[in-house]
């Protein structure tokens, strides 16, 4: 929310300077983000308010003209301008133009170049005639784009006052939260500051003229489902003369962030920045038109299935049930709180209008603006909500503004349709509730007294209570932790003593699965991969996508749903990590080669007979792309594969102090058959491991490598973590390196051979790794070598040879008998 200085000192007196006055409403939550200055580095000797008092043909060129500028020097100076604003006053004699008026050495934008250039104004010939100053357009102060004309100020302007005291302003730029929604509105913030700093507030005159026919005798109003329409008013306006609205008004929606259009539109937007209650303006002959010229009715129904409707933007829209529209009774005029309809809008041709100023329940604005992907300034302020007697006050605003600048005849009255008038909110406050949450003491003056200047009625009823009233626009306060709040934001949040806790610290108590937890991420951040967070929400179309080929499955997998789904791509909650890791995996892979990603989260699996589903904690890592980072020794590197996935599956195992882990081959419909492993420990099955089956890996736009995925049960993971482990002195002696090869049959794992070495090793046989497996001759067929490269190490002696000897017997030995092999020669 922006918010011009000038247009809030119109509503409330502001004592202390800006900045003290920023960082105020920043410790009471309405953070300023920044402070935007205008015409401060405007000279102020050299740009001042001048006067054009005449307008001269240039003597050499039909498209420049001479004007004489007086601005309180000596003598009236004459400057070359091209503007076309001023050619219809050229050779009229004396005329009366107050302008931004600049000379010589002041410094200004370049008007003739892209963007914003600043260049300083020097005496210089024109077409033979001499010019040292220059009247300004917007661009060239910096105002705005515009380099059409130059900036016509208003009759009243001060002839030779520095243009930076005139015109010069400042803009604060809120970040308003969600909760803050009064304070989109120029008012609104003005009872925060008038609260604030003491200042006066002074609401602008809402009253009107009206004169002719009632208003109700000209339209009807009708409010089909009061749900969702609160308040709908209509006041009617005829004889307006379509036109550009004042400069004063144009400059305040400028600095607002809004672009001027016609007096009709500017007034609403300004009214809608004023008070905070959108507003729309329809062409009343248009719905006469429509309504085959009898009185037109205004409808507020949800609308039909397929009904359509061109918006203001020109494109044609369909509508759900779940739409509210504006309607009569030839179909709908308008989105509700969002868009109008362009059948109705307002032209250059249009004489009467009806002003809509309505109430809508938030919840379906939010949607009807997600669903048709219209957001603006009305829909998102009838989102966070806007209380039905805000509606009143400004339409009478509006419609005054139209009288007066539009030059229009306000009908009697308006028609106002309320059927269900919102009850006023009362809330019960005590001192020892208040001290209780601040832990300060006040009085029922003291709390009056901050309540107060925010418009809450407060009424003692009791010794130590108060009964308050909350004013309408005052939505957000339905509870007493609400006004304490208030009472700490007006108080100071700054103000507000430390004090130390008066007891003991409760005990500490470890949370074990917390830290397991994040022991897994510890280990696979040290593995070289990023942690992603995904969203919880997804489509089942996506999950689906991780098993190829099951359209014709009888019964899909049960999902938790979501009621109110934030887009049509999450309306169920997650079964599986892996989609969302994918998912993830494809988005990065646009912007770099290589991704190693995993993530730590709950899957969510309705149960049966009970309310809440079940959520397993899930492990999911994706790993693709070069092994290694280009370099410049290397030309290619290979792509990450299966075993690199499972060494990080291994290091994570290892670091966990997690053993009898076993891989086995296995089949998967998310993996690529022959690359896939069952991970088990003992007889719990963790999950897979293996290579992205090539139609998985389409369906999720990867690029056509591999891809190394795994998708694992945490649950049953950190349940075999040990609650403590050994830890061994490292020996002072040398290790003693043997290499063992055997020969066993194909299907023997390599694992289940280096089981068993450990085994037959004992406690000197300190590792076996396999570095090589061999088939061909002289190895039988059916038959493969696997060679390892034992280690073998004593804690408290060097280890002779043939103590290695006798333990390397016992290890073949053992696997002669349990797995047929045989020593290689």
């Amino acid at each position: 929310m922006k918010v011009p200085i000038s247009w809030l000192k119109e509503y409330v007196e502001i004592p202390i300077p800006l900045e003290p006055l920023a960082e105020r409403l920043t410790m009471a939550g309405l953070e300023v983000a920044a402070i935007e200055r205008i015409g401060d580095w405007w000279d102020r000797d050299r740009i001042v308010v001048g006067e054009v008092v005449e307008v001269r043909p240039h003597p050499n060129a039909d498209r420049l003209v001479l004007a004489r500028v007086a601005y309180g020097g000596p003598e009236v100076e004459e400057c070359v301008t091209g503007a076309p604003n001023l050619f219809p006053y050229k050779g009229r004699g004396r005329v009366s133009l107050k302008v931004a008026f600049a000379m010589e050495g002041a410094e200004l934008y370049d008007g003739h170049q892209e963007g914003f250039v600043k260049t300083r104004l020097k005496p210089t010939k024109i077409r033979g005639v001499p010019s040292r100053a220059m009247v300004c357009s917007e661009k060239e102060l910096g105002l705005s784009e515009d380099h059409e004309g130059i900036l016509i100020l208003p009759d009243d302007a001060p002839v030779g006052v520095p243009l930076a005291d005139y015109l010069g302003d400042a803009v604060l730029d809120l970040d308003l939260t969600p909760n803050l929604a009064r304070c989109l509105s120029v008012i609104g913030v003005a009872r925060e500051v008038a609260a604030l700093t003491g200042g006066r507030l002074r609401y602008p005159d809402t009253s009107w003229r009206t004169e002719g026919p009632p208003a109700a005798d000209l339209a009807r109003v009708q409010i089909a489902d009061p749900e969702l329409c609160a308040r709908y008013i209509a006041t009617l306006i005829r004889g307006v003369q379509i036109g550009p609205s004042p400069y004063w008004m144009q400059s305040r929606l400028r600095k607002a962030g809004m672009r001027p259009i016609n007096n009709v539109v500017d007034i609403t937007n300004y009214v809608m920045l004023e008070w905070g209650q959108p507003l729309h303006a329809f062409d009343y002959d248009k719905l006469v038109a429509r309504a085959g010229g009898d009185i037109p009715t205004i409808i507020v129904r949800r609308a039909r299935p397929g009904e359509t409707m061109t918006t203001l933007d020109g494109i044609a829209r369909t509508f759900t049930e779940d739409t509210l529209l504006i309607c009569d009774t030839a179909g709908p005029i308008a989105v509700a709180g969002v868009m109008g309809g362009l059948e109705t809008e307002i032209d250059d041709g249009t004489r009467n209008i009806l002003l809509e100023a309505a109430n809508f329940d938030f919840i379906s604005i939010r949607r009807t603006t997600q669903a048709l992907k219209l957001p603006s300034e009305a829909s998102l302020r009838f989102g966070k909500g806007i209380h039905p007697a805000l509606a009143e006050p400004a339409a009478r605003r509006a419609s005054e503004l139209m009288r007066v600048l539009a030059q229009g005849t306000l009908a009697q009255g308006m028609v106002d349709a309320y059927p269900r008038p919102a009850a006023p909110v009362v809330i019960s406050l005590t001192t020892s509730e208040v001290e209780r949450n601040l832990g300060l003491s006040f009085s029922l003056a003291e709390i009056a007294g901050f309540l107060e200047p925010l418009e809450f009625r407060c009424e003692p009823v009791a010794a130590d209570t108060l009964r308050v009233t909350v004013p309408d626009h005052r939505l957000d306060c339905q509870y007493p932790a609400d006004l304490i709040e208030e009472i700490a934001r007006v108080y100071g949040y700054d103000r507000i003593p430390v004090i130390e806790l008066a007891d003991r610290l409760p005990p500490q108590r470890a949370n074990r699965a917390l830290e397991l937890e994040e022991k897994v991420r510890d280990v696979l951040v040290g593995c070289g991969l990023q942690e992603v967070i995904t969203y919880s929400l997804t489509h089942p179309a996506r999950e689906a996508a991780l098993i190829p080929g099951q359209g014709g499955e009888a019964q899909p997998p049960a999902y938790v749903t979501i009621a109110n789904p934030i887009s049509p791509e999450r309306v169920v909650m997650r079964r599986s990590l892996l989609a969302s890791v994918l998912e993830a995996a494809a988005a990065n892979l646009r912007f770099q080669p290589r991704v190693t990603i995993f993530e730590v989260g709950k899957v969510f699996i309705p149960a049966p007979d009970a309310e809440l589903p079940d959520e397993p904690r899930r492990l999911a890592i994706v790993m693709t792309g070069p092994r290694q980072d280009r370099h410049w020794l290397a030309s290619a590197e290979p792509d990450l594969d299966f075993f690199d996935l499972k060494g990080v599956v291994e290091a994570l195992l290892e670091r966990l102090h997690v053993t009898g882990a076993c891989y086995e081959p296995a089949d998967h419909p998310s993996f690529q058959p022959g690359r896939t492993a069952r991970l088990r420990l003992g007889e719990t099955e963790i999950g897979f491991l293996g290579e992205v089956h090539p139609r998985v890996r389409e369906a999720f736009d990867l690029p056509e490598r591999r891809v190394a995925a795994a998708d694992l049960d945490l649950e049953a993971l950190l349940s075999r973590v040990p609650p403590g482990w050994r830890v061994e002195p490292i020996s002072v002696y040398p290790a003693v390196l043997q290499d063992l090869a055997v020969v066993v049959a194909e299907e023997v794992p390599a694992a289940r051979v280096r089981d068993l070495i450990l085994e037959a090793g004992g406690f000197l046989l300190k590792e076996a790794r396999l570095f090589d497996v061999y088939r061909g001759e002289p190895v039988p067929p059916g038959k493969k070598s696997l060679a390892y490269a034992l280690t073998f190490q004593a804690p408290d002696k060097t280890l002779h040879e043939a103590i290695v000897a006798r333990q390397v017997q016992r290890i073949v030995q053992r696997l002669r008998q349990e797995v047929g092999a045989e020593l290689r020669g």
